[in-house]
């Protein structure tokens, strides 16, 4: 079973500027996390696009990427992409972070979420620290920091953000949805 799909180049270099424009003044301290502040697992602000006037066109992209990564490398049967495009903000000012974490949740959408796309929005010189590590078994990966690269991978499998120590990480999450995996 595959764990990992990338897609090299999935946004250019613009539109990774465009996509961080548009979601910069639209951000707020996520906190939450299972309905309850706390800054020792995730220490980030996010922006959900659906929100922001301008944005329609990332989902779109997003939704052909997730469905060719799936046909190549996963062949999940999704039925939905029900919830928005997050764009999150790690900064250094602040330790900016997110410990180990699946995306399935007992939400209506998270239960149901099959696969994450995650698009490395930043330069990766603009920042250190922030690495997007997944943990499929015992081993752990980081993934490409390749600015516009998409990383796909099933929504069990455990990830997290290490703290940013200098500068500021961007990226663009979604995912998909579908029926229980059995």
């Amino acid at each position: 079973m595959r764990t990992q799909h990338f897609a090299p180049d999935a946004f250019s270099p613009d539109e990774c500027d465009q996509i961080t424009a548009l979601a910069r003044d639209a951000t707020r301290d996520a906190g939450l996390v299972g309905g309850q502040t706390a800054h020792s697992i995730r220490r980030a602000d996010i922006c959900w696009l659906d929100d922001v006037p301008g944005a329609d066109w990332v989902l779109d992209r997003m939704m052909r990427i997730v469905a060719e990564a799936n046909r190549e490398s996963f062949g999940y049967d999704l039925t939905d992409f029900g919830e928005s495009p997050q764009v999150a903000r790690y900064g250094a000012e602040r330790e900016g972070h997110f410990d180990w974490h699946s995306d399935i949740g007992a939400g209506a959408w998270a239960a149901k979420r099959k696969l994450t796309i995650v698009v490395q929005l930043s330069d990766p010189t603009d920042y250190d620290g922030g690495a997007l590590e997944l943990r499929p078994n015992s081993n752990i990966t980081s993934a490409p920091r390749q600015r516009g690269l998409a990383t796909i991978f099933p929504s069990f499998v455990l990830h997290r953000v290490t703290p940013v120590t200098a500068g500021e990480r961007w990226s663009l999450t979604l995912w998909s949805h579908g029926p229980a995996f059995r």
